[in-house]
């Protein structure tokens, strides 16, 4: 199986993962953690993981909060914040015509 560039998989341990580049010249895979971390894979320890049945294609998961550097609050006060006014506004301006 050759690494897809926004494919997930499931490494040894459980962990998933998205391949996030492929660079052919240097022969390196990135790869980025559910958590985050990012590191690099060359092509040959790919194909030593495949062969040894240490990879396996897998699901993106239902929660992609786990790779965001930002907290779950922030992000929804931020956008709440943001629809409820515009809206708000909009609706309330229409009512009194």
């Amino acid at each position: 199986m050759k690494p897809i560039v926004g494919e997930w998989y499931r490494g040894v341990t459980n962990e998933l993962f998205e391949v996030v580049a492929i660079d052919d010249g240097d022969e390196t895979i990135e790869i980025q953690f559910f958590d985050g971390t990012v590191t690099e894979m060359d092509f040959e320890s790919w194909n030593e993981h495949m062969l040894d049945q240490m990879l396996d294609a897998a699901d993106a998961p239902e929660d992609w909060s786990g790779a965001v550097d930002v907290e779950a609050e922030d992000l929804e006060r931020h956008f709440e914040d943001s629809v409820r006014a515009g809206w708000s506004v909009g609706h309330d301006r229409s009512m009194r015509r």
